[in-house]
């Protein structure tokens, strides 16, 4: 192929995006400058905090820009390359974004050993993912054994990241997701103790307290909106709550309001505390080490959701909102090549 195809933000969206929020572009294929390597796509991650950068809202990332490539987290294989570090043919990981092609500066890629596991897990549970469950929850949840632990979107990349190492940790796992299907799979593949399907019961506190009748100790809050309220309802003394994300509230309209829960905290002295993974770079190696390990035991599984094609990666991305995937959203856009 001699043309490149990008995704492109077309204008920013009030409340959900679709497709026109996106435009798909053409031209040459990029010429690597010194220090860049050429790569071609193989899989395009797809994420809910690629949401908050479609809007011009201030938050921990800058917005793309009106005409700007979708940036996120890619796997690819170089094909040519203007530092000796890359060869042609080698897979790499990193920022590159929705495109077929690009040219990206050497400094910003990390080598992928196909020898190690499936390569797809450098964008997952040996990726980004896996780092955002294991510093989020050992560096601020800190689950001890015997407590209990709830984890919000459960059945998504990071939550079931998350709920299998506070197993580990002895900790008894509560998940929350929203079909029957997850919550199965949660409890049967991945030893979770308990789910809570949010979209049937009608009573979320009720069902919380069945499933919790200790309170909560540690709530990974990956969702936001009502489900966290009937969690935090459930808290302990000394509860810690890590907010990794709050999907539920990204495509409002209107700012959200839900109930103050300072006096929460303040009676229970928990510690409700927002992260990011890059705040926790120094700590990737051994991080790192401890997942490949536990994944080569068998002691973390994973799931992986791969919607076939470059032409439905926006498909795959609005599908991340309806609940559609199961574990890592992922786009397989080429092949490997020898």
């Amino acid at each position: 192929m001699s043309i490149n195809e990008k995704i492109l933000l077309a204008n920013r969206p009030q409340g959900m995006p679709d497709q026109s929020t996106f435009s798909m572009q053409e031209e040459p294929l990029p010429v690597p400058q010194a220090g860049e390597a050429l790569v071609r796509t193989l899989y395009l991650s797809v994420d809910p905090y690629i949401r908050g950068r479609l809007s011009e809202t201030k938050s921990y990332a800058e917005p793309y820009q009106v005409g700007e490539v979708i940036k996120s987290g890619a796997i690819g294989q170089v094909m040519e390359s203007t530092d000796p570090k890359y060869q042609p043919g080698d897979i790499v990981a990193g920022i590159w974004g929705w495109q077929r092609y690009a040219a990206v500066d050497t400094s910003t890629l990390r080598s992928v050993d196909p020898k190690m596991a499936p390569i797809t897990t450098a964008l997952g549970v040996l990726g980004m993912t896996g780092l955002t469950a294991y510093f989020g929850l050992l560096d601020i949840g800190q689950p001890k054994e015997g407590e209990t632990v709830v984890v919000s979107g459960a059945a998504g990349a990071v939550g079931m990241v998350v709920g299998q190492i506070a197993k580990l940790k002895g900790a008894r796992v509560v998940g929350i997701a929203g079909s029957d299907e997850k919550n199965t799979y949660l409890k049967e593949q991945l030893g979770f103790d308990a789910t809570v399907n949010y979209r049937t019961e009608r009573d979320l506190k009720t069902a919380l307290e069945k499933v919790c009748p200790n309170g909560v100790d540690v709530y990974f809050d990956n969702v936001g909106g009502e489900v966290s309220d009937a969690v935090l309802s459930r808290i302990n003394k000394n509860a810690r709550i890590p907010i990794c994300g709050q999907i539920a509230l990204y495509n409002l309209e209107k700012p959200d309001q839900g109930p103050r829960i300072q006096s929460l905290l303040l009676t229970n002295t928990a510690l409700m505390k927002g992260f990011l993974v890059g705040d926790y770079s120094k700590g990737f190696p051994t991080a790192m080490a401890d997942l490949a390990q536990w994944v080569s035991e068998g002691k973390i599984q994973y799931a992986e959701n791969i919607v076939e094609g470059f032409e439905h990666t926006i498909e795959a991305f609005l599908g991340l909102f309806a609940g559609d995937n199961l574990g890592k959203q992922l786009v397989h856009v080429s092949d490997v090549t020898k």
